[in-house]
Order: C-alpha cells, then sequence, then structure tokens
C-alpha cells in the first residue's frame, strides 16, 4: 500500500464534510501524515452572474468562509489532528487539484453527496472531473446508507 505522508482534507461544515473531517483524521492520526485542511468559498455563481447571490455581500461571504475553516482546523484538533488550514476561492475543482499540487499532497480526502445527473446539470456541478486533475490518490468519505426499499 502507498504510503500517505501528506493528507489534504476537504471541508465545507455541511454533513458530508463532517464525514470526510472524521474519517479523515482517522487516517492521519494512524498514519501520522501532515495534515492540511482545505475550505474553499465557491464563486461559481458569483461568476456566472447571478442577481440573487450578487445581493448578498461578498464579504460576509468570505468571513463565514473563515469561520468553516476555523472550525475544520479546531475539530481536528478535538480529534487529536494538528491540521495547517488553507482557505481559497474560486471553483473547487480548480482549488483542490491546484493546492494538492502546490503541497505535494498524496491523498486528498472528499465527502460525497449523492445526486442525480439532472441535479447535477441543471446546478453546473462538475464532481466527476476531480480525479482527472489530480495525480494522487482520492478518498470520498461516505456515511453508511439505510438500504432502498421498494
Amino acid at each position: 500500500m502507498t504510503s500517505y505522508r501528506r493528507i489534504l482534507l476537504c471541508y465545507n461544515a455541511t454533513a458530508q464534510g463532517r464525514c470526510a473531517l472524521r474519517l479523515g483524521a482517522h487516517l492521519a492520526r494512524q498514519l501520522h501524515a501532515e495534515t492540511h485542511l482545505l475550505a474553499v468559498l465557491d464563486d461559481t455563481e458569483w461568476t456566472r452572474g447571478l442577481d440573487v447571490v450578487a445581493a448578498v455581500s461578498f464579504e460576509l461571504e468570505h468571513e463565514t468562509a473563515k469561520e468553516v475553516l476555523r472550525e475544520g482546523v479546531d475539530r481536528l484538533a478535538n480529534l487529536g489532528v494538528v491540521a495547517q488550514g488553507h482557505l481559497a476561492i474560486g471553483n473547487p475543482m480548480m482549488q483542490i487539484p491546484s493546492f494538492a499540487k502546490a503541497l505535494d499532497i498524496d491523498l486528498i480526502v472528499v465527502g460525497h453527496h449523492p445526486s442525480g445527473f439532472l441535479s447535477r446539470w441543471w446546478s453546473g456541478q462538475d464532481d466527476g472531473r476531480l480525479l482527472d486533475r489530480v495525480s494522487c490518490s482520492v478518498l470520498v468519505a461516505m456515511e453508511p446508507q439505510e438500504p432502498k426499499t421498494r
């Protein structure tokens, strides 16, 4: 198995992000890995020119993103992991690979929220492209789900 010396945990304060944080922290502790936490202020809605989003102050969004990062670093500390926090502004599918390359990351840990094709198309999500943009391993953290009944 590959030795993961540097781990990048991606965090956005959602349930999926908290799952990635917990699982990533557990792995980082076991491997004694250098740990980095990345919070990304997604500005894709701003750049698409949506009028509704433009009404929200960018400063407020930026402060919220910094608070999310602080929360993540604190949660990791409570789990016994010291992490260096990073805040990026832009499309997460561009920022995550950029930080992974700059930090010489061996493993990226992200959370996943299942959604259908139409939902992804409508929202403009391009989550699947992350694997095409990185040269390291990616761990997708997911909470166990209840089996679907018919």
